[in-house]
């Protein structure tokens, strides 16, 4: 196999491997927007809740879609920094705290879009797993997982449909356990891989994470009163 229908599909076979691996107590960690469709996916199968990692990147002002860093919300807000993309930009640290401030203001806006007033699961514990689309620089993935880490998952795993094989090296420290399921050479953008990559709107989001909640409160209603076939 090279490459994927969608997201959707993408998401499929990724659930498959990641089955295999009986987590205890999972937690999915969707990095929107793309991510989500594909994490919506992981966490059906494994009857796992499913939640957000609200992270931006901050683009370099010529090339946006090229990350000089990452800021994730949360308690401790984290800014993760790719030294020789900003160095290159010639962006000061000044300068990406400024940006990462407009970003957060963007993250929590979007949170509150997107969740419509759930709450955030706790992660202490959990097998939190870190599932996106993909992965090209890493600066995304990489204040993600730093912002995970912090609030003490018991296992804390990386899941992702393809991604380039050195920077999966570079990040696979930092995480107790990767599932990739390609790492194509040479590596392209990330929709170079998928033949249907079209963005994933807002609408979108919004609709994939309710169903999944609804998913999880019908599973806990049913734990908590199991239905009986006795008369």
């Amino acid at each position: 196999m090279s490459g994927f229908t969608n997201r959707s599909a993408a998401g499929q076979a990724l659930a498959k491997a990641l089955a295999e691996r009986n987590f205890d107590k999972p937690l999915v960690l969707a990095l929107p927007r793309g991510g989500v469709p594909v994490a919506v996916e992981v966490a059906s199968k494994l009857g796992a809740p499913l939640d957000l990692v609200m992270v931006r990147k901050i683009g370099v002002p010529f090339q946006p879609e090229l990350a000089a860093a990452a800021v994730v919300n949360g308690a401790h807000p984290e800014i993760v920094v790719n030294e020789s993309i900003a160095a290159m930009a010639g962006l000061t640290q000044e300068d990406i705290e400024g940006l990462a401030d407009t970003q957060l203001q963007e993250i929590k806006r979007r949170r509150g879009i997107y969740m419509k007033g759930r709450t955030q699961v706790p992660i202490d514990g959990k097998s939190a797993i870190i599932v996106d689309d993909g992965i090209a620089t890493g600066a995304t993935v990489r204040a993600a997982i730093k912002a995970v880490r912090r609030q003490n998952p018991s296992r804390l795993v990386l899941a992702v449909p393809v991604a380039p094989a050195d920077t999966l090296n570079d990040l696979r420290p930092d995480v107790d356990e990767i599932i990739c399921l390609e790492t194509p050479e040479p590596f392209y953008a990330i929709g170079g891989h998928y033949l249907d990559f079209a963005q994933v709107e807002d609408e979108e989001v919004v609709r994939l994470l309710a169903e999944a909640a609804k998913i999880v409160s019908d599973k806990a209603a049913q734990e908590t009163h199991p239905t009986s076939n006795q008369g």
